[in-house]
């Protein structure tokens, strides 16, 4: 005999199990980009159309390089999750499997390349 309810056993629980965990990942790393983004704006801007030699000076400061560091990291993760939840809502069978393979490893590319050349810069 079970003593617990129907809504005991579904609270907090999606179709998959995890909607409520990836849903407030997703805010949050939303709010991080929206806290980050005005910020990296106003440093990227002051260094669009310098030399060669003041866009590394620029982001060769610790501000600047940690900065734009968090906005590849917080920005890629999002942008894993957020195709990811639109892969899995659109694809089906195998193409959802590879499509939120591809997804992923692009967007954590994009992300070590970033970084690659930001400590290219920095150091």
């Amino acid at each position: 005999m079970r003593y617990l309810t129907d809504r005991k056993r579904a609270v907090g629980k999606g179709a998959s199990g995890t909607g409520t965990e990836h849903h407030w990942a997703m805010q949050v790393t939303a709010v991080g980009l929206a806290l980050l983004l005005p910020a990296w704006l106003y440093i990227f801007g002051s260094a669009l159309g310098g030399t060669q030699a003041e866009v590394v000076a620029t982001f060769s400061r610790p501000f600047p390089a940690i900065l734009t560091a968090l906005l590849l990291v917080v920005g890629m993760k999002h942008f894993a999750a957020g195709a990811q939840m639109m892969i899995e809502d659109y694809a089906r069978g195998a193409a959802r499997k590879w499509a939120v393979i591809l997804v992923t490893c692009l967007a954590w590319a994009i992300a070590a390349t970033g970084l690659f050349a930001l400590a290219r810069m920095a150091l």
